[in-house]
Order: C-alpha cells, then sequence, then structure tokens
C-alpha cells in the first residue's frame, strides 16, 4: 500500500477524516431528502466528441454522440433516453484514436445527423416528455404553473458538455442553441463538495461509492446512464441538486417557445 494511501486509511479508523454513509437511508429519512430536491426530474447528458492523441491536439472538437437519459428523482428510475450519432463536419474522418477510445465507427457517425438536425431532434424527445411528464425549466415556471409541473434541470459530468464542446461548436457553425442547455449542474463539482473528497472520474466516483460500472466506458449513452445512476445514489445519500453552472445568457423566449423553434426548423431540413 502506498505510504499516502496507507495515511489516509489509518486517519480513517481512526475517525480523523469525516466519510458519508453510502447506505440508503431509511424510508422516513428518504421521503424528507426527496421532499427538499429542487428538481423532480434530471437530464443528464455526456458527449463524445472527435480527439486526438497526436499533434492535431489543436484541432476543434465536434460532437460525435449525442445521448440523454431523464432520471426521475422520487423512484431512481430512468424513464426516457435520446441518442444520435452526429456528423462531423470540419474534421469527417474520425482518428484511430478516437474509433477506439470510443467504440463508434466511422460508418456510424456517417450515417449521422448534422448538429443542426441533431438539436432539432433532441428539442422534439424534450417536448415530448415535457407534455408526457409535466416537466419544466426554472426559468419558465410561473406562480401558476409552478404547483401544476415539476421542475428539472441537466446534469454533466463537469462543465465541459455544455460549457464548452457544446457552445464553442454551435458559435464556430453559427447554430441557434437552445436557451434552457445554458445552466446545468456539475455533478463532479457537486460529488467534491458533498462528500469532500475528489473524484478519480466518474468510473473512480462510481468505485467509491460502491457502483459498477454499467456498459462501455465512453460510451456516450453508457457513460450518461452510470452518471444517472451516480447522480440517485447522491440524492439517497442526502445530497440535494442544485444549479452549479450558468452562462447567463437573457432571453425573453420561454423553454416551450424554445422548443418548438427547434422542432420548426428540423421540419424545415427535412422538407
Amino acid at each position: 500500500m502506498a505510504t499516502k494511501q496507507l495515511a489516509r486509511y489509518i486517519c480513517v479508523q481512526l475517525g480523523l477524516i469525516r466519510r458519508k454513509s453510502i447506505s440508503p437511508a431509511n424510508k422516513d429519512s428518504l421521503g424528507r431528502i426527496r421532499s427538499k430536491q429542487l428538481f423532480g426530474y434530471l437530464i443528464i447528458i455526456d458527449f463524445e466528441s472527435t480527439c486526438w492523441n497526436d499533434g492535431k491536439r489543436h484541432y476543434s472538437q465536434e460532437i460525435i454522440e449525442f445521448p440523454a437519459v431523464l432520471l426521475n428523482t422520487l423512484t431512481g428510475e430512468i424513464e426516457s433516453e435520446f441518442q444520435t450519432y452526429v456528423q462531423p463536419e470540419e474534421h469527417p474522418i474520425l482518428s484511430k484514436f478516437c474509433v477506439e477510445l470510443t467504440g463508434i465507427r466511422q460508418a456510424q457517425v456517417d450515417e449521422g445527423v448534422p448538429l443542426k438536425i441533431c438539436l432539432s431532434q433532441f428539442c422534439k424527445w424534450i417536448q415530448v416528455i415535457q407534455q408526457q411528464k409535466e416537466i419544466t425549466f426554472a426559468p419558465s415556471v410561473t406562480n401558476n404553473s409552478a404547483s401544476e409541473v415539476k421542475l428539472c434541470a441537466f446534469v454533466t459530468w463537469s462543465d465541459w458538455d455544455l460549457g464548452v464542446c457544446l457552445e464553442y461548436e454551435c458559435r464556430r457553425k453559427q447554430l441557434r442553441k437552445p436557451v434552457f442547455l445554458n445552466s446545468w449542474v456539475d455533478l463532479r463539482a457537486t460529488y467534491k463538495l458533498f462528500y469532500r473528497r475528489k473524484p478519480k472520474g466518474l468510473s473512480g466516483a462510481l468505485q467509491e461509492l460502491g457502483i459498477e460500472f454499467s456498459g462501455r466506458e465512453h460510451s456516450g449513452l453508457d457513460d450518461s446512464r452510470n452518471t444517472a445512476h451516480l447522480a440517485w445514489h447522491m440524492i439517497r445519500d442526502g445530497c440535494i441538486m442544485k444549479i452549479t453552472k450558468s452562462l447567463d445568457k437573457v432571453s425573453g423566449t420561454t423553454f416551450r417557445e424554445e422548443s418548438q423553434l427547434c422542432c420548426q426548423s428540423f421540419k424545415s431540413e427535412s422538407d
């Protein structure tokens, strides 16, 4: 055992390091925990993008897999999923490193859709689950609707997916990005704050909590599902999910109007 690990082990045994319980809460306390949750649903996103391990690292990354899963924070169930492969346009040929890392084949992105269409399809999925689950996002809640709908937030592992990857790709390609993707919960930062320790990646965080990673690492959909499992475990441990990052863009467009605009864009592209 390494010296650092041995020292930590001794401190834990002596009670010098406070450890968060990872055992499920009892029925009564779990009910109180759930009642404090701000969001009835969470949408977890984990993009896969073009990547290189050589001198081309300076290339701008493009999304090649766009997944999302809808987590019910009351039950812990994943109630809906969205996933599509996206055609990279700036560097359309995937590197060997990218294929090996993500498991995404060249044929899959060749048969995928441009990011503009992908965003429209995603907005259409959002619109469907909004109607089915009666969910909305905080900026579009009014006093009259707050008691009738369930609040929903996006969750990512770090700020990279929505704060860097999607943000800058939309800027480069002059694409309209849905305003509801401007704020999210960074689960990595939330984990660090709640458990008072820095996680060693998503798989490391799962391992620390005794959760076995399911599926293939660096598959966007599998990563999203596993991040959802992690979020649910944290909720059971008493973590209250809160927005950690906002791009602070002011817009008078409501969530419903935005999703309708996306769908209209998709329809016009398909015609």
